[in-house]
């Protein structure tokens, strides 16, 4: 039933309330209401957050939004993880509506002493109220009394009710009227990292590998990759993603650049799990074993790394699972199992799960190799493919793996319909995949980043990766350096989450065919070796402008959050400006989008958007070149992608 005064159209709430929407700890996120009444008198609203304890937090009060008609915000921020509900509050404001007749009939000389007298009732009231506060009583009293003053002029007598003395105690002793409430609305608060992280992605069977004195190629292993973390750790990223590390099938391998006909020596696809060595809970042979895993986690752990693990339901035809529970899977009619298809692509090395012939029996082993992984160590896991399986699924393990461990991270890797994505993120997805690396023309990256923090961060938290295994975009095929740091800045700067998949920083950019965002000689099907000091040294590696824009994320605490973007404006189109603001953190991005040639052009701030005057001039650095300009609202800026593509300018206040 709708309240004595109506409040409407609550905003974050997910599916009518049936899902909670996200947050993470300390995150300011709105509550926004339609607030409204009959007839002319005034209203007030607020939010009222319930943390996990049951204690209702103080509320906060709610602002008419400029330009939006009955529409009310605050902003809040929960303090703690857990389970956390908020309920908006409407009431009748019968000072402010005093108020506002007072200010326009006492000048006019219309009804005087009846306003007056109305006033000083309504401070009494208040006065009343404000009894276990002496000082704001005293104001009160005093206000109330000098409203009755008739040695004194109307005016001054109705100053005097609505100073701002008056205003203050009783913004601490409101006066309600028919008082309403909605709610409560449900919201989830993870950890941080559920928010704000910058993931490195590699293989282990690539990190320390290297060919013997026969020519032949010898395997990296856990041992030899954990000598890799320091490197990744010195480039500020927080999170080493790992590809399925499981052994690999036999049956139907693939070759290198995804042939059928392998070699004796290819590895095949680490997504094509399982084989006699074992399924989805141990660890390949050639890497090493489950205690090298645990020393490769707790060397990550001591560098201050957390470690996602590849979370792939599927299966190689030489999987334990394919013997021993045939009925997980799709049997064709001659016989046959199903393998994996997603025309005009096919996986013949992969036979995916079907969850509908034993839901039960499934659904617990998976549970089970879950488990087992977050009993070494593994508090993220990056969940491949997640939209080829049943949605009520997922709902269900990441249900039972919140009941008992909060803290672990599911990502997913949906590139699929907009649908999917945003329900995935609803029923429990922490992380999603998203659009961006197809997002490169500045209105539609302007767009996208608009929707993201916008419309659905209630639901669905990004992560930008500029490039995984199977995505290399035309536009770093054929951007040069330049699109590589282009996309390093859009992806570090407007999303809390980021990823890199190692060879990013060399600048690997070769296609296995024009067309295809497939890699030449894919590390997916093959080891890749790679020399990272002889990069570094012959200054060929992007890996120290990774680094910069890293301790920028960690010295900036606005580019941790993801609702907070504002996009301004340029002349040139291909020239693209936002910012992002967290109290006194203020960061503002221009990226020249067209990495083949210098653009100048005047970008235009929103300067109130970063808590300026218009008129303010102010000061910005230049977090990459190290140069400092001073900026007000219109500002000439020259991007050349032969020197530097983008300026990541933090704001220096006047004075």
């Amino acid at each position: 039933m709708i309240g004595r005064i109506p409040v409407v159209d609550v905003t974050p709430v997910v599916d009518s309330g049936r899902y909670p929407a996200k947050a993470v700890v300390g995150e300011p996120f709105d509550v926004t209401a339609l607030v409204f009444r009959e007839g002319h008198d005034e209203l007030g609203a607020g939010v009222l957050l319930t943390g996990p304890d049951g204690v209702r937090r103080p509320p906060v009060v709610m602002s008419p939004v400029d330009g939006d008609l009955d529409r009310h915000r605050a902003t809040v921020a929960a303090d703690a993880e857990g389970e956390w509900s908020f309920e908006v509050e409407s009431w009748g404001d019968p000072f402010a509506t005093w108020r506002h007749n007072a200010e326009i009939k006492v000048p006019a000389g219309i009804d005087v002493e009846l306003m007056l007298e109305e006033g000083a009732r309504l401070l009494e009231r208040a006065a009343g109220l404000a009894a276990t506060t002496p000082a704001a009583k005293k104001v009160l009293t005093a206000a109330a009394t000098a409203l009755r003053d008739g040695r004194l002029p109307p005016e001054v007598r109705l100053a005097a009710g609505v100073s701002p003395e008056v205003g203050a105690a009783l913004a601490e002793h409101p006066l309600r009227d028919l008082v309403s409430s909605v709610g409560p609305f449900p919201v989830y608060v993870d950890r941080e990292r559920a928010l704000y992280g910058a993931w490195y992605e590699f293989f282990p069977r690539s990190e320390g590998a290297r060919v013997d004195e026969y020519g032949k190629v010898v395997t990296g292993t856990l041992r030899t990759a954990a000598k890799r973390l320091p490197a990744v750790k010195a480039m500020g990223f927080d999170v080493i993603y790992l590809p399925p590390i499981h052994p690999i099938g036999q049956v139907n391998r693939k070759g290198k650049n995804n042939t059928l006909t392998p070699g004796p020596h290819d590895t095949g696809s680490p997504w094509a799990i399982g084989s006699a060595d074992g399924g989805h809970d141990a660890v390949h042979a050639d890497l090493g074993t489950l205690k090298d895993f645990d020393a490769f986690v707790a060397k990550a752990t001591k560098l201050g790394l957390e470690v996602a693990l590849d979370l792939a339901l599927q299966c190689a035809p030489d999987h334990p699972w394919v013997t021993e529970h045939p009925e997980w899977f799709t049997t064709l009619a001659d016989g046959s199992i199903a393998y994996a298809e997603n025309p005009p692509k096919k996986y013949q090395d992969i036979y995916p799960l079907n969850f509908d012939n034993d839901p039960r029996g499934i659904y617990a082993e998976v549970l089970r190799v879950v488990r087992h992984w977050m009993a070494h160590g593994v508090r993220i896991f990056r969940v491949d493919n997640p939209h080829t399986k049943p949605v009520q699924f997922w709902e269900w393990l990441l249900a039972e793996v919140r009941r008992t461990d909060p803290d672990v991270i599911f990502l997913s890797e949906a590139f699929t319909k907009p649908t999917m994505m945003r329900t995935l993120g609803m029923i429990g997805f922490h992380q999603s995949y998203t659009y961006f690396t197809w997002r490169n023309a500045r209105w539609e990256l302007e767009e996208y980043f608009r929707e993201l923090a916008h419309d659905t961060a209630a639901v669905m938290r990004p992560n930008f990766f500029v490039n995984t295994p199977d995505i290399l975009h035309a536009y770093l095929q054929y951007g040069g350096p330049a699109a590589f740091k282009i996309r390093a800045v859009l992806a570090a700067t407007a999303s809390p989450s980021w990823g890199v998949y190692a060879g990013y920083e060399l600048y690997e950019h070769v296609a296995v065919k024009p067309g295809s965002e497939e890699y030449l000689d894919s590390e997916k099907y093959q080891i890749r070796i790679r020399d990272w000091a002889l990069a570094e040294a012959e200054g060929r590696s992007l890996a120290p402008y990774l680094t910069k824009l890293n301790q920028v994320r960690h010295e900036q605490p606005a580019l941790r959050l993801l609702r907070n973007i504002t996009v301004h404006s340029a002349d040139d189109e291909n020239v693209i400006v936002y910012s992002k603001k967290r109290d006194d953190s203020v960061v503002i991005v221009v990226v020249n989008l067209d990495p083949h040639g210098a653009r100048e052009t005047t970008v235009h701030l929103d300067l109130p958007a970063l808590g300026l005057g218009w008129d303010d001039q102010f000061e910005v650095h230049d977090e990459i070149t190290d140069q400092t300009w001073t900026w007000g609202q219109h500002n000439y800026v020259r991007l050349d992608p032969g020197f530097e593509p983008a300026h990541v300018l933090t704001l220096r206040r006047p004075g």
